[in-house]
């Protein structure tokens, strides 16, 4: 009974037109901000996965390091001990090591990091080459692919650029006291390619052939700074590591890619959870909005409610009616709000109406995923703000069923 009357005044026009416009109001601020919090989440999880996507192509799935010392030995019972798990799909080794580039006068500091021919088995680098090929040569004619941002710091055209570029790698076996020219190795390599992902990765690292490193570091065959792991799909990437870790012992660090960028990504979820309490305290505020209008609609109908009383109607049912009122207003407001916010992440998904300024990004426009988690959670928000604003009047009417007793 006590929705039907909800529902029926909810309806019904009322006596006074600051009542219907409070109310109109309420219902519109509601569907505004719920259609702000849809199109921003969905415009964040957009960001999200595409931050995602291209922290997948650069870093490998699960990353094994050694416990102590900087270098790990990728022996073939090692290697054979990574490949029997069931969710492995490629295993590669990697040497890294810091590096200068010189070519000319122009110079630049990077991480280079030498890798075997499979290493597209592990990771989406190479299908990111903007300019010339992934080619890493050999340890007599080493080639290097680099970032577009290094590139552009040595003022060459990888794949073009036909003067070597002079690598410097730091000498291990040099003594404390060294000079730099006993502290460095150098020789040339040609620029083979150009990579671009994200300004992060593309002013920071080069890669070159895993075999001329290991010759420049004074490093044994199998020695390597890291195993890299890529994961068969429909896999996570977290238990295997974990299970990983479990099977090879304390010698070795296991580390999927959230977890090699768990700062990143809990920050993510951070500023998520920020803009949905900024969205909670502005439809907090819309609320008190539909405390007015209802406050008034008590006052408004209070023959009905002797006339409910005088039927039988006790104070739970009278301050029911209001309480479900208020939730209607509010669900209302945020169902349209909803509505709203769907078709505009679909216009943008389908026509892209709102472009990023600027050419160095890698999309032009403001990439929308919507998710059902979102919803849930901004109808939990919504329920909340309805209880809030309908308690009040609701005790409202209770208090004034009692008086007119």
């Amino acid at each position: 009974m006590t929705t039907l009357f909800a529902w029926r005044y909810f309806k019904s026009k009322k006596s006074t037109n600051a009542i219907n416009l409070i109310s109109r109001i309420s219902m519109v601020a509601v569907a505004v901000v719920t259609a702000a919090l849809v199109v921003v989440l969905s415009v964040f999880n957009g960001f999200e996965h595409l931050v995602e996507e291209l922290y997948a192509d650069f870093y490998a799935d699960v990353k094994i390091t050694a416990a102590q010392g900087k270098w790990i030995k990728t022996d073939a019972v090692l290697m054979q001990q990574i490949q029997q798990h069931a969710a492995v799909k490629a295993v590669a080794p990697v040497i890294e090591e810091r590096a200068m580039l010189l070519q000319g006068g122009d110079k630049s500091i990077v991480w280079l990091r030498g890798v075997e021919p499979n290493y597209a088995a592990v990771s989406g680098v190479p299908k990111h080459v903007l300019r010339g090929e992934f080619l890493l040569g050999s340890q007599e004619t080493p080639a290097i692919v680099m970032g577009t941002g290094v590139e552009n710091g040595l003022q060459i055209v990888a794949g073009q650029t036909i003067e070597p570029i002079t690598v410097y790698l730091p000498n291990r076996l040099a003594s404390i006291n060294a000079d730099a020219t006993e502290a460095l190795h150098s020789t040339n390599a040609f620029a083979a390619g150009a990579f671009s992902i994200q300004q992060e990765f593309d002013n920071q690292y080069a890669f070159t052939n895993a075999a001329f490193m290991r010759f420049m570091l004074d490093l044994q065959p199998q020695e390597a700074s890291a195993i890299e792991v890529a994961v068969k799909p429909g896999k996570d990437v977290n238990d295997v590591a974990n299970a990983l870790q479990k099977q090879l012992g304390q010698n070795f660090v296991v580390t999927s890619r959230y977890q090699q960028n768990q700062a990143l990504f809990a920050a993510m979820q951070i500023e998520k959870v920020i803009i949905m309490s900024v969205a909670f305290l502005i439809l907090l505020i819309a609320a008190f909005n539909i405390i007015s209008s209802l406050t008034m609609m008590v006052i408004e109908k209070e023959k009905d409610i002797a006339v409910l009383q005088a039927m039988g109607a006790n104070g739970q049912s009278i301050a029911g009616i209001f309480l479900q009122l208020g939730g209607i207003l509010a669900g209302v407001g945020g169902l349209l709000g909803a509505a709203l916010g769907i078709f505009i992440c679909w216009g943008q998904q389908t026509f892209h109406w709102v472009k990023i300024g600027g050419q160095s990004f890698i999309i032009d426009y403001y990439p929308v995923q919507m998710r059902w988690s979102d919803f849930v959670v901004v109808g939990i928000i919504i329920l909340i703000i309805s209880l809030i604003a309908g308690y009040a009047p609701s005790r409202r009417a209770l208090r004034m069923q009692q008086s007119l007793r």
